[in-house]
């Protein structure tokens, strides 16, 4: 039997309130072969998972409208969504702290860079066809 896993796309969240950043993320994601989904603020994105969506990697701003990026960490977390990585991802250092405490499970920088984006999807590759 074929593994099913080999070719699967990887299934992104980009939880991005400024449209700019999250097309930029959005094309480099694209370009790692990801299905992506995009969210405009926390809610957005909590929403998606309690509607049963699931995702391999989720990039989550810090700052936004209705539901920061930590507070929508929390609610993912207590969904029991723990196979995902998560990725804090802010240009305000006191960011990694806030996502660290909400159950990130790492932290980058803004601007992000795509060989950081890369290195981060290959190590969810590999997780998804060795648990798949």
């Amino acid at each position: 039997m074929a593994s099913k896993n080999q070719g699967s796309t990887p299934r992104a969240l980009v939880i991005e309130d400024i449209k700019v950043d999250s097309v930029i993320i959005l094309r480099m994601l694209e370009k790692l072969n990801c299905e992506v989904t995009v969210a405009r603020n926390g809610k957005e994105a909590v929403d998606l998972f309690l509607k049963g969506k699931t995702f391999d990697i989720v990039l989550s701003d810090q700052d936004m409208p209705i539901m920061t990026g930590p507070e929508a960490v929390v609610k993912i977390r207590d969904m029991g969504a723990t196979q995902v990585k998560i990725v804090g991802v802010s240009a305000d250092f006191g960011g990694m702290e806030a996502f660290m405490q909400a159950g990130a499970d790492v932290f980058v920088p803004k601007p992000i860079k795509f060989e950081t984006l890369e290195s981060m999807l290959q190590e969810v590759i590999r997780k998804k066809n060795m648990h798949g």
